[in-house]
């Protein structure tokens, strides 16, 4: 696919099959998106991937209580096979600038010393990276938050302190409905803003 009608085609999906994803498309997925910027080549980032109703109703029961299903907005998303959890370790990156060679930056004195998180700047790059490669493997993805439980998920899943998801990527196959629709949720009631209104030349 190239690269253009990679990024105009790239949506979030809503509504997917319950269809199984293969692992080798997995792999390569999780692979592909990997290979984005880290800080000091820390490379803190985890992935935990759930696959299959067994190990995604893990999740649902944690973060949407069966009693809020019959009301839930998007049902279809509860059937995606796979769901991708972008773990950032801020000890990871403390640790890695506490080393002689970044030692004088000052970050590897504590979480706190650092203006910007770049374990969450590195993570979310590597979740954008992974949506890219979904839709370059013929799948859909929505990316979306974790609003709720997720203490008792961390511990239900056995994640270590200190390490945390900067949201959840659910990954199928997008119903036919999915396809024709187009846009969903907020772009479909937003216009996306103009590049010039965006882009500040010299000086904002």
């Amino acid at each position: 696919m190239e690269w253009s009608d990679l990024v105009r085609g790239r949506k979030m999906v809503r509504d997917f099959t319950d269809e199984p994803i293969d692992e080798a498309t997995l792999r390569s997925v999780l692979d592909g998106a990997r290979r984005t910027p880290s800080a000091g080549f820390t490379q803190g980032l985890d992935w935990v991937v759930l696959v299959g109703p067994e190990q995604t109703s893990l999740f649902w029961d944690q973060t949407l209580p069966a009693a809020e299903r019959s009301t839930f907005r998007w049902p279809g998303l509860l059937r995606a096979p796979v769901i991708v959890l972008p773990m950032a370790d801020r000890r990871a990156y403390v640790g890695r600038y506490a080393e002689p060679d970044k030692a004088q930056s000052g970050l590897g004195e504590g979480a706190d010393r650092w203006p910007v998180p770049y374990w969450d700047v590195d993570a979310g790059m590597a979740a954008m990276a992974l949506l890219y490669a979904v839709v370059d493997a013929g799948l859909g993805a929505l990316f979306f938050g974790i609003f709720r439980s997720e203490n008792e998920l961390l511990a239900s899943l056995g994640v270590p302190a200190g390490v945390r998801p900067i949201g959840a990527v659910a990954i199928g196959h997008p119903t036919e409905a999915a396809k024709l629709v187009g846009r969903q949720g907020s772009p479909s009631r937003r216009p996306r803003r103009p590049l010039d209104d965006m882009v500040h030349r010299g000086r904002w």
